[in-house]
């Protein structure tokens, strides 16, 4: 008999259907059942491992048998509900980045901090369905495949002995570091329950992933890289990529039109599609948008789709530029919600460093100082859009020219804060970790290096350098804050409110609330 593995995930959700991601243990016929109306598919088959995607009509609670036998909602859950969004689009969004999965004990408890996405879905069990999210941004690492727990440690020992021991290697090692990522029951409870949009940073893969053209040369030396990247990439086309697309764009996708229609494991098929994705990155899209009401959503891809050339250095590579700018420029929206794993606007001092980095190891005072630059942009991960200068520098026009509001959500650096461009209306929030902390010793550092000396000397170096300066400048207006934390964007048509909680072994509390007046209707 078939068994649930992961899922069920509630992943993309309109006006009028949603979409019910699952992974079970063997080949079946899935089928979701909500309001009376039976939707069913077949299970894909790769590595092994077997999935389906269920598009259903309607809302409300919903369940979820295997070859006809009931696996979900479990007896000790509440019910898991499907809810569709109205014509205003979503009224919250949650959002936050950087999640390592790991035991809740007081132990784990201790060094990796109190798990927020568990705490805010065990009260939202508590809450009325009127106060729950309606969609849940997961903007990066919500695996971390070079940093495993003991638990996937183990699991790597006990099915090889050759190196890497210490990383995830294979498409099987991936699907299991998902599987313990996202079936603690209350997580389970909540992705089954909320629908989720999601895009990867590096260490979803590695740690510096496509930081320069220097490490992807280094890293393509390794001999047990290539079957890293294809695993890491081809599982998360799987287990967070096809979930971020309609069923209109899953129906044209030529990829799991293959896949489905291939006799047995289709492994060969994905593989191919994941090295092609590694190696032409121009020819794949991870990036994705919405249109929800009156806001559109562009999620972006800012790890694989960048242009490593170092004389000509781009976040996105020229494809993926036209892309972004045609999702910005044509009409239809009022405002803008961007997911960017790694963030724009940077506190201004570190800013000036990025860029003083990458101009030096561009060659600006030479070869010698070149080589200590790159040793420096990987050792202190120098590769925000900072440090794609001709990127920053043209999203910059680009945004001053919308006449639009523009915010934009991103996670990465282990602390969260709200930062505004002067004279235009652009925010950039941050939410990082979810459960990942800084040591105390590295937030002190932080706040000295980032907010203290970088300020002080980032400038400097930078008109040293003779680094032009930005087209606008921004400030720092709330934060930093350190702790574990998990963010709530608020667009329900009343003031536009941005809302960071943190929480403790038995409760969510709130660090701050930030209104974002230049985003609201009444501005």
């Amino acid at each position: 008999m078939p068994e649930l593995v992961v899922g069920p995930m509630l992943r993309y959700v309109d006006e009028t259907s949603a979409s019910v991601w699952v992974e079970t243990s063997e080949p079946c016929q899935v089928a979701v059942e909500v309001g009376g109306v039976r939707s069913e598919a077949r299970t894909f088959t790769v590595h092994g491992h077997h999935y389906a995607l269920v598009d259903v009509e309607g809302g409300g609670a919903y369940r979820v048998t295997l070859d006809g036998e009931t696996v979900w909602p479990l007896p000790d859950h509440p019910p898991s509900r499907i809810r569709l969004l109205g014509p205003g689009g979503p009224g919250k969004v949650l959002f936050g980045s950087c999640r390592t999965s790991v035991p809740h004990d007081t132990l784990h408890t201790l060094s990796h901090g109190v798990d927020v996405l568990r705490s805010y879905g065990c009260s939202l069990m508590e809450r009325p369905e009127d106060d729950w999210p309606d969609l849940l941004l997961l903007l990066g690492d919500q695996v971390y495949a070079d940093e495993p727990s003991a638990e996937m440690l183990e699991f790597v020992r006990n099915r090889r002995q050759e190196e890497p021991q210490s990383e995830v290697v294979d498409f099987e090692e991936y699907a299991e570091l998902y599987r313990q990522a996202w079936t603690d029951p209350e997580i389970r409870w909540m992705l089954s329950t909320v629908p989720t949009a999601m895009i990867f940073d590096d260490h979803d893969l590695r740690d510096d992933f496509n930081t320069s053209a220097t490490w992807r040369e280094q890293m393509d030396q390794v001999p047990w890289w290539r079957r890293r990247v294809i695993s890491g990439l081809g599982s998360y086309w799987v287990y967070q990529h096809l979930g971020n697309m309609s069923p209109q764009e899953r129906a044209a996708d030529e990829v799991l039109t293959k896949v489905c229609a291939a006799e047995g494991d289709a492994a060969h098929i994905l593989d191919a599609f994941a090295e092609h994705a590694y190696q032409v990155p121009a020819d794949s899209r991870w990036s994705y948008a919405r249109d929800l009401g009156d806001t559109r959503l562009v999620m972006l891809d800012s790890r694989c789709s960048r242009q490593l050339d170092p004389a000509d250095r781009r976040m996105l590579d020229p494809v993926e530029w036209e892309w972004l700018t045609d999702q910005l420029r044509r009409g239809g929206a009022e405002r803008f919600v961007i997911g960017s794993s790694v963030p724009f606007l940077l506190p201004a001092g570190i800013h000036h460093i990025q860029t003083w980095n990458e101009a030096l190891a561009r060659g600006a005072w030479g070869r010698l100082a070149a080589r200590w630059s790159e040793i420096l942009r990987q050792a202190v991960d120098l590769e925000h859009w900072s440090a794609f200068r001709r990127s920053f520098d043209d999203l910059s026009r680009l945004l001053a020219g919308l006449g639009k509001p523009v915010i934009i959500l991103s996670g990465d650096v282990h602390y969260s804060y709200v930062a505004k461009a002067d004279r235009f209306p652009v925010y950039q929030l941050v939410c990082s970790p979810i459960r990942n902390p800084l040591s105390r010793t590295l937030r002190f550092a932080n706040i000295v290096a980032q907010f203290g000396i970088a300020t002080l000397v980032g400038g400097w170096v930078a008109r040293l350098a003779r680094i032009p300066k930005p087209l606008f400048k921004w400030r720092i207006t709330n934060g930093p804050w350190f702790s574990n934390a998990i963010a709530t964007l608020s667009l329900d048509g009343g003031p536009v409110v941005a809302r960071w909680d943190t929480a403790t072994a038995s409760e969510v509390s709130e660090i701050t609330t930030v209104e974002l007046p230049e985003v609201s209707p009444a501005h």
